[in-house]
């Protein structure tokens, strides 16, 4: 346990603006690159940088060190709340949505994927993702494409949180070896 970020959150929880400062600068790059693969425009990406530090700063009093690292307990509110972006814009009427191979629809959100990019990488990127194992193409469907927690996957999949974990990393290790060079040079 770290006593300098149990009294560096607890200064943030205070409302001191020089901790929150310190806060965004040992994190603020992390977050950055975080938001900025939920996003497709730097403006979207700073936003979102921007809202994460206001609700670490408003639940700031909420961190434990004995639960976890702060670098962990930033990054997850961080995730939460891009994942919570990136679901209110796939209700959008903007986002578009296919059909898959058994009939049913998947949403593509836009942001990530559509505006990113072309809609022939957004093609051959999508006919790769069906190429996979039946498990790394679920979980990539609903982490990436749908915008679920590894956490709400492994329920729905009634499958252990670890199993869904390495299913993603498998799933995704194999989609960076088939790459065609323009979809790699935008990634």
């Amino acid at each position: 346990m770290s006593q300098h970020d149990w009294a560096l959150m607890n200064r943030v929880a205070a409302g001191d603006e020089k901790a929150l400062a310190e806060l965004y600068d040992r994190f603020g790059s992390l977050v950055y690159k975080a938001a900025w693969q939920f996003h497709p425009t730097q403006a979207d990406a700073e936003d979102a940088v921007q809202e994460i530090f206001v609700r670490l700063w408003q639940t700031a009093d909420r961190f434990d060190p004995r639960r976890a690292k702060l670098v962990t307990w930033v990054m997850l509110i961080a995730r939460r709340h891009l994942i919570d972006r990136l679901r209110r814009t796939s209700v959008r009427p903007k986002a578009s949505t296919i059909d898959d191979d058994e009939g049913g629809i998947i949403d593509l959100p836009a942001p990530p994927v559509r505006e990113r990019l072309s809609e022939e990488s957004a093609a051959g990127l999508l006919a790769r993702v069906a190429e996979l194992p039946e498990l790394q193409r679920i979980v990539i469907e609903r982490t990436y494409l749908q915008g679920y927690t590894l956490r709400e996957v492994a329920e729905q999949l009634e499958s252990p949180l670890g199993t869904i974990k390495s299913a993603l990393s498998r799933g995704l290790a194999r989609l960076r070896d088939r790459l065609p060079p323009d979809l790699a040079a935008e990634g």
